[in-house]
């Protein structure tokens, strides 16, 4: 399978790498630095077993990838449209695209740019996190990954990539309810990831603390009110199970998306998820205080980075 992987950070590069390691094609569309080390050394995935090395080709733009079987978006949430744009050449008549990013609203921008008919959903729990150039943290085992067709129908090129993730070791759940799933990793976001970022406190220490782990608890349970006012069907009802499913297999040193965005002085992607609870919480008349909050406080951030620190 000739895979693309548009905006390869942490994650893409954790799952293009065991993409190119079960012997698929794969192309890197990512910063300077990052691929320049990934084609001349290869990719270093740093294991819970060990050091691998997988084979990604690197890029800075899609031009003169060609046309596709599956491109994967992992950009951050608000380049999506412009990244995409970038990468329409990536797309042929029978290319499937699929996000797995953070928060909602991915797939209709996806939609909007290549067409409904291209379009899958999809969210994972893997866990990747850059080191340095070329280098990733790559946490996978026990990590599920979850596709599904926007409409819930089973068909066979949902069934083809749910069948070359598992045999890259990737386990893969070809789901009927993929916008439940949205929904369901979307809270995973939403328990720890703002959380990390204005404390800058790693996944371990987080979870050491009664007070952060209890504003965690608010913050998903608003996000299940308002799911269940949207007529979203969630896995989960108890939202300590949520904040227990995203830490499960990750190091005390884990740092969520948001945190690491922030300690790189880049804008986060606080918008699309303690924001989307916000967003929708408004939408379906539901109070949404503690992530109002949680917004407020890593738009503050940002801004502080923005003016007294990148200036």
């Amino acid at each position: 399978m000739k895979v693309c992987i548009l905006g390869t950070g942490s994650l893409g590069s954790t799952i293009g790498g065991a993409l190119a390691k079960a012997g698929n094609e794969v192309h890197f569309v990512g910063r300077q630095a990052h691929m320049d080390a990934v084609n001349k050394n290869g990719l270093v995935m740093v294991t819970p077993t060990g050091e691998e090395v997988a084979h990604p080709v690197g890029h800075t733009t899609p031009v003169g990838i060609g046309v596709c079987d599956l491109v994967i978006v992992l950009c951050k949430a608000f380049d999506t449209k412009a990244t995409m744009e970038e990468g329409k050449e990536l797309v042929g008549e029978n290319t499937t695209v699929m996000s797995l990013q953070n928060g909602l609203g991915a797939e209709d921008v996806l939609c909007e740019v290549v067409g409904v008919d291209h379009v899958i959903g999809g969210k994972t729990y893997i866990g990747g996190m850059l080191l340095e150039p070329g280098r990733v943290q790559a946490t996978i085992p026990g990590k599920d990954t979850f596709i599904g067709e926007l409409d819930g129908t089973l068909t066979d090129r949902v069934k083809a990539i749910g069948a070359a993730f598992e045999k890259a070791g990737m386990r893969c759940i070809v789901s009927e309810n993929i916008m439940g799933v949205i929904w369901d990793k979307l809270l995973v976001n939403v328990a720890t990831g703002a959380v990390c970022g204005i404390t800058h406190l790693p996944y371990g220490d987080m979870y050491q603390e009664e007070k952060l782990v209890a504003t965690a608890i608010s913050a998903v349970q608003e996000g299940m009110d308002v799911a269940a006012k949207a007529g979203v069907s969630l896995t989960y009802s108890n939202p300590m199970d949520v904040l227990e499913l995203a830490r499960e297999g990750l190091p005390y040193d884990f740092k969520p998306s948001i945190l690491q965005s922030l300690e790189k002085h880049r804008p986060t992607e606080i918008g699309v998820i303690n924001g989307a609870v916000v967003a929708q919480g408004a939408k379906y008349g539901v109070a949404t205080p503690v992530n109002e909050t949680l917004v407020a406080c890593v738009t503050g951030i940002e801004r502080y980075i923005r003016e007294y620190i990148n200036k």
